[in-house]
């Protein structure tokens, strides 16, 4: 079938090497993993001056750290020597500097070059040129965001703009205080399957009624098919004698008191663009961050936030960690099971999106508009 014979219910995706082209996905890391704002860390995770987490975005390594001042800092995790990485676990803590491992090239805090090994002799080196080169950084709902770009896009036009878009204003969300919550639960999911397989899935609810029965039993109207997604402002409303958003319907944990009546008993789901999943019921707040590893591998890093005094006594939030647990695992068992028919000669011309789907279409006309790709006719 071609493109220009599909019924006009139906519209075209992109086509399979989308999915599978290590060449399509190094763009992919060029024009959009290291062009826009990514989340990299919860800003708690980063709880006094030296601690530290490294994350790879699109194509490099980025040190982020905590700095004297209490500011959150970001840096390229390379030593300006002769190019090794500074930091190669994941996270830790260090006192005073980061010091290179191969030369021992160290560095402050804010990044300035203090220390090498005879470098008192070379007085003509810069201790700041020839320090670590620093990347944009912003702070939003308690995490890190950082931008590779020299000149980064507007932080309130890009990121914000997809919360307005999807609730109609971002008082909406900052009702749920997402800064001031804490993590009670994180799990990681190592994935085998493209970032936008994952994205698509998360986007609609086409699906919901076939592989979520615990979650269309929390939200009946997730049975029609019907994405909160696809309409502004929209949230899914709990089924009647649904007490709270947990796998059994039980009641939840304490309810976060600047949520507003009208958000009471419902779900919101928003998609940031490019990595970022947001999740909004009363008592907690679920919030994915997506790695894209491979054309073929992405890492998916979930956290469970709830009030602070809930995660401090100790109460049981397992309920409602397994509702939305199980429901990832559903869906990336869904997103794996396709990934290998994205290479097969049948998908070659991509496949096709029903009416509940459409707005997917939009991401793909995103995709092709961040690549300088076209849409095939």
């Amino acid at each position: 079938m071609t493109n220009t014979s599909l019924p006009e219910s139906l519209i075209s995706t992109l086509p399979g090497d989308y999915y599978t082209d290590p060449e399509i996905f190094a763009l992919e890391q060029e024009r959009i993993f290291e062009s826009m704002w990514f989340c990299v860390a919860r800003s708690s995770e980063l709880d006094k001056p030296g601690a530290f987490r490294t994350v790879d975005v699109g194509r490099e390594s980025i040190l982020v750290t905590r700095a004297r001042d209490n500011s959150i800092r970001a840096f390229f995790n390379v030593c300006r020597h002769r190019g090794a990485k500074l930091c190669t676990e994941e996270s830790g803590e260090v006192k005073r500097a980061f010091q290179c491992p191969y030369h021992a090239w160290t560095y402050d805090l804010q990044g300035k070059l203090v220390a090498a090994p005879n470098l008192t002799k070379m007085p003509d080196i810069g201790r700041t040129e020839y320090g670590l080169v620093n990347v944009h950084v912003r702070e939003w709902l308690g995490y890190v965001w950082v931008c590779l770009a020299e000149e980064p896009p507007s932080f309130e036009e890009q990121t914000l703009g997809e919360v307005i878009t999807r609730l109609g204003d971002v008082e909406s969300i900052e009702r749920y205080d997402i800064a001031e919550l804490e993590v009670g639960r994180r799990i990681v999911y190592d994935v085998r399957a493209n970032w936008k397989l994952i994205i698509e899935n998360f986007m609609e609810c086409y699906h919901c009624a076939t592989i979520h029965p615990e979650l269309t039993e929390v939200l009946p109207e997730f049975a029609d098919g019907y994405a909160a997604q696809s309409f502004v402002g929209h949230g899914a409303e709990f089924g009647e004698g649904i007490q709270g958003f947990t796998v059994d319907g039980s009641e939840g944990v304490d309810r976060i008191p600047t949520v507003s009546e009208d958000q009471d008993r419902r779900y919101y789901a928003i998609t940031i663009k490019p990595q970022v999943f947001i999740n909004l019921v009363p008592d907690h707040v679920i919030f994915h961050r997506m790695y894209p590893v491979a054309a073929d591998r992405t890492i998916v890093e979930c956290d469970w936030l709830y009030l602070k005094d809930v995660v401090a006594s100790g109460k049981d939030v397992s309920r409602s960690v397994e509702l939305f647990d199980r429901v990832n695992r559903q869906d990336f068992d869904a997103c794996e099971r396709c990934q290998p028919a994205m290479s097969s000669r049948l998908y070659a011309k991509g496949g096709v999106l029903v009416p509940s789907e459409h707005h997917i279409g939009a991401f793909h006309d995103w995709i092709h508009d961040r690549l300088g790709t076209q849409r095939p006719r």
